[in-house]
């Protein structure tokens, strides 16, 4: 059987109740489809013990840690201290997710852009890079961004990205990077796929954000990181690319802003 080319799952859930039980088989699964790294990502602090634990259990698999802007007001202000003292971890690899919400959760802006502060503090003074949701919160987002890259410089992705030309054009104006998810492989997302398409590829990602926003066949389903291929596939047809030439191009992206999962690839080698 010719085995498929390797790709990187650059955000899911791992910890979520959805997998429960399931990892060994979820990892299997991912393996079998090319999916050979993966960032389970932590969305409350509180959380970040099991999501560690899963990174630890698997070789490939990463993890970030942060406060999801959703939780913002809920959860305990995270400290840049306690984010630093995470990053000593050698499989935690990014700070995040952290953004702004403001569709679901408009009402704690200001709460959600201090906890974003923090985070990109963090990131900076850490060298790992931001991730960043964003939702309806396009104009603040990229305010916020640019006044912090004015202050210092770190590294950053949009993850999931599916806002605006706008938010896009200032993101990788800073040098920033977009994660194109399963929405960019909905039959009615040409609009956000034009978007990708004027994006250089260099600096492209694919994720799941599984146990959500699975790609077809599998829309309404649940999503794993196996499915990262699915997404790919529509990635490449946007740049008139072949399959493995774009898995391969973003493996190189992702392996030039997660240096430090990259660095493990390497001393694995």
């Amino acid at each position: 059987m010719t085995t498929p080319p390797s790709i990187v799952d650059s955000h899911c859930h791992l910890d979520f109740p959805d997998f429960g039980g399931e990892h060994d088989a979820i990892i299997e699964r991912a393996r079998a489809a090319g999916v050979t790294r993966m960032v389970t990502i932590c969305t409350k602090l509180r959380c970040e013990p099991e999501v560690r634990a899963i990174a630890d259990a698997y070789d490939g698999v990463f993890y970030a840690a942060g406060t999801h802007p959703m939780s913002a007001a809920s959860e305990p202000m995270v400290t840049v201290d306690q984010l630093l003292d995470l990053t000593r971890h050698p499989k935690m690899v990014g700070i995040g997710e952290t953004g702004l919400d403001y569709h679901y959760t408009a009402e704690s802006a200001r709460v959600q852009q201090e906890s974003l502060r923090i985070h990109i503090e963090a990131a900076r003074e850490s060298g790992l890079p931001l991730i960043i949701h964003s939702r309806a919160a396009d104009e603040d987002m990229a305010q916020i961004l640019s006044e912090e890259h004015k202050s210092g410089a770190f590294s950053c992705v949009m993850h999931c990205f599916s806002s605006s030309p706008e938010l896009a054009k200032s993101a990788l104006d800073l040098g920033f990077y977009l994660s194109m998810s399963g929405i960019a492989a909905f039959p009615k997302s040409q609009e956000l796929r034009d978007i990708f398409a004027t994006a250089p590829v260099d600096r492209v990602l694919v994720e799941t954000d599984a146990p959500y926003l699975a790609p077809p066949p599998f829309r309404g389903k649940r999503n794993e990181p196996a499915y990262t291929a699915h997404t790919a596939k529509v990635g490449a047809e946007v740049y008139g690319m072949d399959y493995a030439d774009f898995a391969a191009q973003t493996s190189a992206n992702f392996d030039r802003l997660f240096t430090k999962a990259a660095a493990a690839k390497a001393q694995a080698a």
